[in-house]
Order: structure tokens, then sequence, then C-alpha cells
């Protein structure tokens, strides 16, 4: 499907793994030699890429389409301690995927002249399939309603009015504290759950005579999702027990209805009637709108090919 795109981003490995790793980058292609298996992907950026070159690839155009009216999502995705919340956030010296598109969206709006823009902006995640506001924290445990007017959304969510990159990334910081994190065997500051960074544009064109009532004017709405999910993940790998374990049987569970679901709409599923499971899991619910029909959707996803993930990339 033209409007789903698949990316793979390998983690930069250390001198001795990358000595005893099996695997071998060729193209678009990721295989062990002299083995059957092999993993084609839409694109593959190896060990020496910069954020910049993945987001240049295919986000960019996302971003895009959303200042012109389409619905689009970007998911990084992959195991624990795989690089995910390092594509999507990026540092100091290597801004992510999130301060990237940030960035644009505001340089693509100043150059609408023809169009007045509103921008709002929201910060959730989903904990053990509860979904809390990252904005404001004591907004806990919020649902999913669906309407006519609105169609789907979660009631209690704050949106931000935003007008500069500079303010939306300070909202973000804020945000990003409030996030359940944890430590285990695979990682020191595992994200413990998906967050669900999003944009709303709202556009129409300008009135030629500001005096003009311009009430009939169709308003243009499109939503930005930038989805950091948290990693997938094995107890015997990351050692979780109790909370630990409780929270990755609720991380793999949704991890894995997305998969159904980014399946289902690969296979046309949704333009042919079928059945595809978007309220199996609050993730899918959430995102259905910027999922399916005309949206734009890129799938970023983190690896590390070193020996000891061997059977978490055939996985994959």
């Amino acid at each position: 499907m033209e409007r789903i795109h698949v990316s793979v981003r390998s983690k930069p490995l250390s001198p001795e793994d990358a000595k005893s790793s099996p695997w071998r980058i060729s193209g678009n292609s990721i295989f062990i030699p002299n083995q059957p298996a092999k993993f084609e992907f839409d694109r593959i950026f190896g060990n020496e890429c910069h954020t910049l070159e993945i987001y240049e690839a295919r986000t960019k155009n996302i971003v895009s389409a959303a200042v012109q009216g389409f619905n689009g999502t970007v998911f990084a995705y992959g195991q624990t301690s795989s690089g995910k919340t390092h594509t999507m956030r990026g540092s100091i010296t290597e801004p992510g995927v999130i301060p990237m598109s940030v960035q644009d969206l505001f340089n693509f709006i100043e150059k609408e002249v023809d169009r007045e823009f509103l921008v709002r902006m929201s910060y959730m995640e989903i904990y053990n399939e509860e979904i809390n506001d990252l904005l404001v924290p004591e907004h806990r445990k919020l649902q999913i309603h669906e309407s006519i007017e609105r169609g789907i959304f979660v009631a209690g969510l704050r949106e931000e009015i935003v007008a500069s990159p500079d303010q939306v990334l300070e909202l973000m910081d804020f945000g990003e504290s409030h996030r359940h994190i944890g430590e285990t065997n695979m990682n020191l500051y595992s994200s413990r759950s998906h967050t669900i960074f999003r944009m709303i544009i709202e556009s129409r064109e300008k009135a030629e005579d500001t005096k003009t009532d311009n009430s009939c004017d169709a308003v243009r709405v499109s939503v930005l999702n930038l989805v950091d999910l948290a990693g997938s993940e094995r107890a015997a790998k990351t050692g979780a027990e109790g909370v630990r374990l409780k929270e990755g049987s609720h991380i793999n569970k949704s991890l894995m209805t997305l998969g159904t679901v980014i399946k289902k709409l690969s296979e046309g599923a949704e333009s042919q009637g079928g059945h595809v499971p978007y309220r199996d899991s609050k993730l899918t619910r959430i995102l259905q709108p910027a999922l399916g029909g005309n949206a734009n959707t890129a799938i970023i996803c983190n690896i590390t090919l070193a020996q000891v993930n061997y059977l978490s990339l055939i996985n994959l």
C-alpha cells in the first residue's frame, strides 16, 4: 500500500558486537550469509546514518501533507533499547523526528500565504491500557469517545493552542518529564508507555475583504501523530517481574494489535469492506482516523544487529 512506508534503522554496534554479528545489510535487505532467510524493507538506514536522513526520506512529506489537510502518523517501533526515543526525541546535538517535524510544520505554514491557520497540540501516554494526559498530569485514566461532530477523541485531553516551535517543544519537555519509565536488564531508562504527540492543524482561506462574513468558508482540519512506542520485549531477556511484567504484557498486546491493523490496511482490507480490529487496543482506536482512508503512515523500525538479538529480528 503506497500510503504505508516501512523503513529500518540499525543501531550502531560496539566493536565487539560488530565482529560477532551474523547479520549483513545489502541495499534494502537484511540477511545472514548462506541462510535462506532474507528481509526486504522499503528503506534501510545503516549504522552511520543520521536522524535527519531518516526524516528527509519520508517523514517530511507527511508533515507537508498534514498542512495540506491529510492526516498522518509516524511510528518508532522496535524492541527495548533499540533507539526509538532517540529517533523521535533526539538530543541536543542531533534533533529527532519530533523537533524536526515541529520546525518544518511552522515553516510550511509560513509559506501558505493564502490561508490562515490555527495549530493545537496534545501529548498523551498509554500506560497499562490507561490513557494519561502528559500536559496535565492529574488527568488520568481518560476515556475514548466518538461523536458525529468530533469523530474519535479522548475526553478531557488538554489541547494547547501553539504559535511557534519553541512553545511546542517546551510543552513537549514538560510532558516528557511525566512519562512512565523503568529499569530493566536491557535498559536503565526503558519507556513503559506508548506516547502520542499530536498536532491538530486547522486552516481556511483568507478573506479578501476583512469586513466580509467568512463564516461559510470550509475549515480544513488534519492531524499529525508522532508516536514513540514502548519497546517490545521478552520477560526472559528483560528480567521483568511484578509491575514490569504487567507493563510488558500490556505493551506486547497493543503492539500485536497494531501489527495486525497495519497488516490489514496494507492488504487493502478496509477498502474492500473487511474488518480492521481498531477497537482491540486503545492505541489503534485513538489513531484510527490517522491510519486508514487517505492518511499517510511511516513506520521506523529500530533494530540492533547484535548476535544476542538474532531471534528479535526474526520476529520483527
